[in-house]
């Protein structure tokens, strides 16, 4: 009879304990807890062991030493001495890293669930290896490969995939060559016949017409955009879901972060949360670490390296995603506690081509300030009207960057983000168009934060145009073979909203003069053809229509909410287009001068929450300083 087989004991008249934690009852773990840990792993279909960890019934560190010590194995909480063949990040995926020569055993296992019980079952086939928790083992591979980790996070694309990838080389000569071929094409127009002069502006007019009617088509034909539920999946039938959260200088919002994450609703046995900080943030990593953690969250340490962008940090940890479906939150979001649940259902029901779930990002603080309210507005228009009619029409889909929900082995097959780009979401999800994979719309909200003052919000807004910029000019390298991937509808769409809103942007004060002189300044000839007033006309319809598909979806947003109390603002968002106008001419000169530069967005200074979450982080008198999930009754010994 094996040791294991000694170990089990019956939990009831019908039942034995796992073997993945049957071992415990030698701890002097009472067996109630043990059962309780079994039932609830049978619940939600998962390992008792995982179970009793992420649930914090037991420590990371005195589960693991337990485990070695019912293998007679070496545990090792110091540092580990790593041999020859260590690899990122194949090594932490496995579980099991070499040791020197000379050390206690030949190689480190850090097992999980259904390892430890085949290991305490079978036993290690080429000698015992030495024990340690998969934090100690990640750490240690962290701090052993810092180098080889951070040239993988920044340059994976690039090797892997270098037609998709920004990469490292300067924007310069590609923006004089979009400036010296715009300059060619202005006298070659001028050096044009009329009659062939007036065809190619009417064709030019009836691009951008085009363009401004995906915005106002969206409105109406999205009007009716209500994604149905689908059937919610039994606890067994959910999926292991990762979070991740990239952080830098974020210790105001920690708290409200964690409590927002700590009231998902979903198994916590299938949870998988990581929260990503870099090196030099002492500020993140001492707001983490007063918070004692179940095993379900860790704190991912950034090795130093270059750029310092949030992809650049998802990268390093996707490898590591322990999840099939992997959702990513901004410091200060505080997603709706049914989110990873409704998620996980509508991606079980849509076809493999959907590859990723955009969720509904609301502004919650837009009494703070002027540019607060109408970044309200916008993403009331943008979230609310406008990407929920482009998922109906399987159309590209820049990504909101957050709450956004993937299929995991999807995004690693696309190598994961643009580490150099610095609005990696948008370029996201034109590589998931041109790969052939859908984005649908996820009916869920995730309070957001808004930027309250001026200059905050233009460093965030000129972040997101470069990253737009830099998006447009890495798939327009080859625009015939990005067309050809897209096809003539899809590509349209990805024109009008990647390099089509920065062209807008960077143009709307000239346009908007010229408009307001054509149409009401300038003498009329007294006698015109229907021809020769055709670029009249449809200069006036444009100039409409391009105030309509503006203000049309923030109005629209503002009714689907029942903000209506926002409406009001809605007829002055022209004004403010012109704030993002200047936004686009000063990321054109930031792309030359600073291309990767990350402009960090502060959090935690709102001042108001229209429905009270962002005030999550704040406890009540008398309440505990952590979550209720965080102060489980541990087993008693």
């Amino acid at each position: 009879m094996s040791f294991l087989r000694l170990l089990l004991r019956p939990t009831s008249d019908a039942s034995v304990l796992p073997p993945e934690i049957a071992f415990l009852l030698w701890e002097g773990v009472a067996a109630s807890d043990l059962a309780r840990a079994a039932d609830l792993a049978r619940a939600s279909g998962t390992d008792a062991a995982t179970a009793m960890l992420n649930a914090g019934w037991i420590h990371e560190d005195a589960y693991y030493r337990a485990l070695a010590r019912a293998l007679g194995a070496t545990f090792l909480d110091d540092e580990i001495p790593f041999g020859p063949g260590l690899r990122y990040p194949d090594s932490l995926v496995a579980g099991l890293a070499p040791l020197a020569t000379g050390a206690l055993a030949p190689c480190v296992l850090a097992p999980r669930g259904p390892q430890v019980a085949e290991l305490l079952e079978t036993g290690y086939r080429r000698g015992m290896p030495a024990i340690t928790t998969p934090t100690r083992l990640r750490e240690a591979v962290f701090a052993a490969r810092g180098p080889e980790i951070a040239a993988y996070a920044a340059d994976n694309l690039q090797r892997r995939a270098p037609h998709w990838a920004f990469g490292r080389e300067p924007a310069n000569r590609w923006l004089l060559f979009l400036f010296l071929l715009a300059c060619t094409g202005f006298c070659l127009f001028a050096a044009l016949p009329p009659p062939l002069a007036l065809a190619v502006t009417v064709a030019v007019q009836l691009v951008f017409l085009a363009m401004t009617g995906l915005r106002i088509g969206a409105a109406f034909l999205g009007a009716g955009v209500i994604a149905a539920r689908a059937r919610p999946l039994a606890e067994a039938e959910l999926p292991t879901y990762t979070v991740m959260v990239a952080m830098y200088r974020e210790g105001a919002v920690v708290d409200r972060l964690v409590r927002a994450i700590a009231r998902l609703d979903y198994p916590l046995s299938k949870l998988d949360v990581k929260f990503l900080i870099e090196a030099d943030d002492a500020e993140t990593a001492r707001a983490l670490a007063r918070i004692p953690f179940p095993a379900r969250f860790e704190t991912i340490v950034m090795p130093p390296g270059l750029p310092r962008t949030k992809p650049r940090a998802l990268n390093a940890a996707l490898p590591l995603a322990r999840g099939s479906l992997l959702v990513v939150y901004d410091a200060e979001d505080v997603p709706a506690e049914d989110q990873l649940r409704l998620a996980a259902s509508l991606f079980a029901r849509a076809p493999a081509t959907t590859a990723a779930l955009q969720g509904r990002l609301l502004v919650d603080n837009p009494g703070d300030s002027w540019f607060a309210r109408f970044f309200t507005l916008e993403y009331l228009g943008l979230f609310g009207v406008l990407n929920p009619a482009l998922a109906r029409w399987r159309l590209p889909m820049p990504l909101g960057g957050t709450s956004t929900h993937f299929r995991t082995r999807t995004l690693r097959d696309l190598h994961g983000w643009d580490a150099w780009n610095v609005t990696e979401d948008a370029d996201l999800g034109v590589r998931l168009a041109l790969a052939g994979y859908d984005v649908g719309d996820l009916p869920s909200g995730t309070i957001e934060e808004a930027p309250i003052r001026g200059q905050a919000w233009l460093h965030q807004r000129v972040r997101w145009i470069k990253g737009f910029l830099q998006t447009s000019l890495t798939h327009g390298r080859a625009p015939l073979e990005t067309l050809r991937r897209l096809g003539a509808v899809r590509g349209l769409a990805a024109l009008a909203l990647v390099p089509g809103a920065v062209l807008s942007a960077l143009v709307y004060p000239l346009y908007l003069v010229l408009s307001v002189y054509d149409l009401f300044l300038r003498a009329q000839p007294e006698t015109t053809t229907l021809l020769s007033r055709m670029p009249q006309g449809l200069s006036m319809l444009l100039f409409w229509a391009g105030f309509f598909a503006l203000m049309l979806p923030a109005a629209l947003g503002c009714v689907r909410r029942g903000w209506l109390d926002l409406i009001v603002w809605v007829p002055l968002m022209p004004f403010y287009f012109c704030c993002v106008s200047l936004a686009a001419w000063l990321a054109v000169f930031e792309l030359v001068r600073a291309p990767n530069r990350w402009n960090k967005t502060e959090h935690g200074l709102a001042r108001s929450s229209r429905s009270g979450l962002l005030r999550l982080g704040r406890r009540a008198p008398g309440e505990g300083a952590y979550p209720a999930s965080f102060r489980a009754v541990r087993p008693s010994r």
